[in-house]
C-alpha cells in the first residue's frame, strides 16, 4: 500500500489523529471540508454564526468568503429599536434583574453632586483661607470621571443620564461602526460609566 494513501487512512482514525479535540467532533477534519459558499472548491477553514438566534450552529468558509460573511453580519437585523435598546441594556447588568432604588432620584443625585464637590471645591482649595497651606491636587472620584465619559455636569438625573448613555451607545455600537477595536473600547468605557453611576444612585 502507497506510503501517503496509508498515512491518510491513519490521520482520518480517531485514535490516531494529532491532538483531538471537541472544536471538531460534529464535522470532518478541516482540510476535507469544503468551503460553504455556493460555487467554491476552497476548504472550510472559518466557521461563523448562520444567525443571530443560532449562534451554535455554523457554516464553514474559506479566507475570502468568511470575510465577506462577517462584513454583511447584523446582529441587530430584523429588531426594533425598542428590542435594541433593551438588548443594550440588559447588557450593561448583564442581563440580570435590576430593581428600582430606595430613596428616589433626589437624594443620590445630592450624594453625587457631594462627591462632585468635594473633589473641586474642597480639595482645590477654594474654600479654604488663604492663611492655610495649599491643599494637595486630588484625583477626581470615580464617579466625576463617569460623568465625564458621558459628557454630563451636575446638576444631573438618572434618567437624564440614561438618556445621554442611550445616545452615545447608538453612536459607538460596534455594529454601527464595522465592529472596529477602537467602538468596542468606547462601547465598554460608557457601560463602565452607567454602571459606576447607577452604583452611586442605589447607595
Amino acid at each position: 500500500m502507497p506510503q501517503k494513501l496509508l498515512a491518510t487512512i491513519l490521520y482520518t482514525m480517531p485514535s490516531a489523529r494529532p491532538f483531538p479535540t471537541d472544536f471538531y467532533a460534529d464535522g470532518p477534519d478541516y482540510d476535507l471540508r469544503a468551503c460553504d459558499h455556493p460555487g467554491c472548491g476552497g476548504h472550510g477553514e472559518f466557521r461563523a454564526p448562520k444567525a443571530p438566534d443560532r449562534l451554535n450552529d455554523f457554516y464553514w468558509f474559506c479566507l475570502e468568503h468568511v470575510r465577506a460573511y462577517n462584513k454583511a453580519w447584523d446582529f441587530c437585523r430584523g429588531k426594533s429599536e425598542t428590542e435594541i435598546e433593551s438588548m443594550i441594556r440588559d447588557s450593561t447588568c448583564w442581563e440580570r434583574p435590576t430593581r428600582p432604588m430606595a430613596g428616589g432620584w433626589k437624594v443620590h443625585e445630592q450624594r453625587l453632586r457631594d462627591a462632585v464637590f468635594e473633589d473641586f471645591v474642597v480639595g482645590g482649595g477654594h474654600a479654604e483661607s488663604a492663611r492655610a497651606p495649599k491643599a494637595q491636587p486630588r484625583h477626581l472620584t470615580a464617579e466625576a470621571k463617569a460623568l465625564a465619559v458621558l459628557g454630563l455636569e451636575l446638576p444631573t438625573s438618572y434618567p437624564a443620564i440614561k438618556t445621554r448613555y442611550k445616545e452615545l451607545a447608538k453612536i459607538h455600537h460596534p455594529d454601527a461602526n464595522g465592529g472596529s477595536r477602537e467602538s468596542e473600547d468606547k462601547i465598554k468605557e460608557i457601560n463602565e460609566a452607567l454602571q459606576i453611576l447607577k452604583a452611586a444612585y442605589d447607595s
